[in-house]
């Protein structure tokens, strides 16, 4: 008898729980050496977490009384979210026992009688936060820190106070060397004066272990790359120098990894998508290698860029700068009327940019803005050709059912300090479009060029919804007034592009594109091809930012080695294999860390904008319903709770199914995507919270009114 032969009873679907001595009998282990080794398997498998025992001593799987493994997310106010692959899990600020943000946790879960769950944590697994932000303070002068996020339940201390001449409120990186329910920790880095500029967002950069700064080995390598192109590697490319070209990205882009041909040839396109080739000057296994790889990609936030690469790579000699000589790989696609790729190849090429092209020019050209037009008279025929080729694929690709979320993204204009301005939306023009379209024809090209050829590679992973989530994203859909067509069990792309044209131009479109994506799949990387659900794609990898994402840069090095220099060592490509699953799970990772940075720090000015716009009113709209409020967010995307405390015209219940509140006396009803009136009445930047209330018109009562308490 064994652990597997214990689990497995224990796991069958009639088994109604057993203590002990049932277990013993029911499985012919009661003599004294047995029922020894009976309870050493159960313990084992009690302490691994694949059973639990129930209050009457009975085991049973974990799963069955409501224990879950997580990540545990914790909020600035205290309370937190056990978050599995299918559900979401609210933890109170008493139950998180010892548990810190993104702790991977044991936890136990139920129900309550209105229909929410939420839970405890058990158990904490693993530790995945060692860093913590802060600053000094100094009292009577006694020095103590004080975390920027919120360390629940624990005690912080330091033990290296006296090796730095520190003043108060000097921001620190600690790195902790012990947990438990005092965290002892070192001081790592001297970060600067709290209210000094940019001292904000490299705070939370260095929390998540990105840091602007290369090491020394990486800073000696880079000054040991030569500019200027050897002839003898001309001799290994195609020649593409004389073919008109041009790059198009934002005014303020450095790094130009990107640049475009277009020919026409009867009825048939010809696109070329010359692409940086970082693989030649980034050797595999050398320090910036090895940095890129540690990076995983380069983190964009408000007002700074944290590259992957050295800025002498990725803004000098990579950088597809015009009327300069530039390494590159060109993907050539031979499409036809209805967007298919006829043909194509893919090969290592040298180029010469003839304009760098910005979105905005090329959308002034294509909207007939006769100066620019005048201006770049060279291209204009190009831009023409590219607003119509980038039509036609987009139109193949919605055949297809690719989804559209179509969401808003806010840019926070900052002055010289690094103080917030102004937040807007961001423009998306035809120029944004079509090298989108370009850039995903390019892709998924190269993708089933690599499939096809069977080499190790990365893949851009994004499957089909969990039919829970779905079941969950259906009811919000529906408490919106959107019936979801067909079944939930397999959904199709095209299904939710359909939910979405049909509520294109409403006032709860965004309140409904938002809840869509997060009932998707997160995209990731993969060493295996399994498509793309988002796109509607079968074939799909990351080709065309080698300078900024180092799944992009593996994808050449593979090409490199397999297709340009024909390496057929079995061994080799077993081993490259191995390696690019392990590659694709950093690169995740890191993907993953960087957009949590951009967010905090894209919620950190956004509350700091608005910290001047207090006692300000807004017109918004109810983007989420909890059991203690609701989120606003007005047409800047800035995003602020009204808790249900403030609500004061009614005693308000939380109806979960209708993810609604509800008035106990007035029976009036608050759901996602109405239109309500807010005031800001308080916003701190620190603490990235932005808290409104409703402004209600008050009805003209006869006698007196009511006022409702809790």
């Amino acid at each position: 008898m064994n652990k597997n032969d214990v689990f497995n009873l224990i796991s069958k679907d009639h088994y109604c729980g057993m203590n002990v001595t049932q277990l013993s009998q029911a499985l012919d282990m009661e003599d004294s050496e047995s029922f020894t080794k009976l309870m050493k398997i159960l313990n084992e498998l009690e302490c691994e977490h694949f059973i639990a025992r129930d209050e009457h001593e009975c085991y049973f799987t974990s799963d069955k009384l409501g224990y879950v493994k997580g990540t545990l997310r914790i909020n600035q106010k205290g309370y937190g979210f056990v978050e599995t692959e299918d559900a979401s899990y609210y933890i109170g600020k008493s139950n998180l026992r010892l548990g810190m943000d993104k702790d991977e946790v044991y936890a136990r879960v139920w129900t309550n009688n209105d229909g929410s769950t939420e839970g405890e944590v058990v158990e904490v697994l693993t530790h995945n936060i060692d860093k913590i932000i802060g600053v000094v303070k100094i009292k009577e002068g006694r020095k103590y820190f004080l975390s920027d996020t919120n360390i629940v339940n624990r005690k912080i201390k330091v033990t290296n106070f006296d090796d730095f001449k520190l003043v108060n409120d000097t921001k620190i990186l600690l790195k902790i060397d012990h947990y438990g329910p005092v965290l002892k920790c070192h001081i790592e880095k001297e970060i600067g004066y709290k209210y000094d500029p940019g001292v904000d967002i490299l705070s939370v950069l260095l929390e998540r272990g990105i840091d602007p700064e290369f090491n020394e080995k990486v800073k000696e390598q880079v000054q040991g790359i030569e500019e200027e192109i050897q002839e003898d590697e001309l001799k290994n490319r195609v020649d593409l120098r004389t073919l008109l070209t041009i790059t198009i990205d934002g005014e303020d882009a450095r790094d130009l990894d990107d640049a475009i041909s277009i020919d026409k040839i009867g009825d048939i396109y010809r696109l070329y998508v010359h692409i940086a080739d970082v693989s030649y000057y980034v050797k595999e296994g050398s320090a910036i290698d090895k940095e890129a790889y540690r990076r995983g990609t380069s983190v964009y936030v408000v007002d700074r860029v944290v590259p992957m690469l050295p800025h002498a790579l990725c803004n000098g000699i990579c950088s597809l700068n015009p009327n300069v000589d530039r390494l590159a790989l060109t993907c050539m696609m031979e499409i036809d009327r209805k967007g298919n790729v006829e043909n194509y190849r893919v090969f290592p090429s040298v180029i010469k940019s003839d304009e760098r092209m910005t979105y905005t020019a090329v959308n002034g050209i294509l909207a007939g803005d006769k100066k620019l037009q005048t201006k770049y008279a060279h291209i204009l025929q190009m831009c023409i050709d590219m607003k119509k080729l980038a039509s036609i694929i987009r139109r193949r690709r919605e055949s297809l059912g690719a989804i559209d979320f179509d969401t808003r993204e806010a840019k926070i204009i900052v002055n010289e300090k690094g103080k917030p301005k102004d937040i807007v939306l961001r423009e998306r023009g035809e120029g944004e479009r079509i090298i989108e379209d370009f850039m995903i024809a390019a892709n998924e090209t190269v993708a089933s060029y690599m499939k096809w050829l069977d080499i190790p590679s990365m893949y851009r992973t994004h499957e089909s919804p969990d039919p829970k989530k779905m079941r969950d994203f259906a009811k919000i859909a529906k408490s919106l007034g959107y019936s979801f067509q067909g079944g939930i069990q397999n959904v199709y792309p095209k299904q939710l592009q359909t939910m979405l044209n049909e509520a294109r131009g409403n006032d709860d479109y965004f309140v409904l594109s938002s809840f869509m994506l997060r009932s998707m799949q997160k995209a990731r990387y993969e060493n295996r091809c399994l498509g793309h659900f988002g796109l509607a794609l079968k074939d799909y990898l990351h080709f065309t930012s080698p300078i900024r994402r180092y799944p992009d840069l593996v994808v050449h090095r593979m090409l490199r080695k397999y297709v340009f220099e024909h390496c057929d060592d079995l061994a080799i490509m077993q081993k490259d294999e191995l390696w690019c699953e392990e590659a694709a799970n950093q690169a995740s990772e890191m993907e993953r860390n960087a957009i949590e940075a951009e967010r905090e720090v894209d919620d950190m000015k956004k509350a700091e904008y608005m910290e001047k716009h207090v006692g300000e009113i807004y017109d918004g709209v109810i983007s989420g319903i909890m059991k203690f409020g609701m989120f606003v967010e007005l047409e800047n995307t800035v995003e602020g709770l009204v808790h249900i405390s403030t609500m004061d015209e009614d005693y308000f219940h939380y109806d979960d199914v209708m993810k609604s509140l509800v008035g106990e006396h007035t029976a009036k009803v608050y759901k996602m995507g109405q239109k309500v009136r807010v005031k800001c009445v308080s916003a701190n930047r620190f603490e990235r919270e932005i808290d409104f209330e409703l402004i209600v018109k008050k009805k003209k009562n006869k006698g007196k009114g009511k006022k409702y308490g809790r």
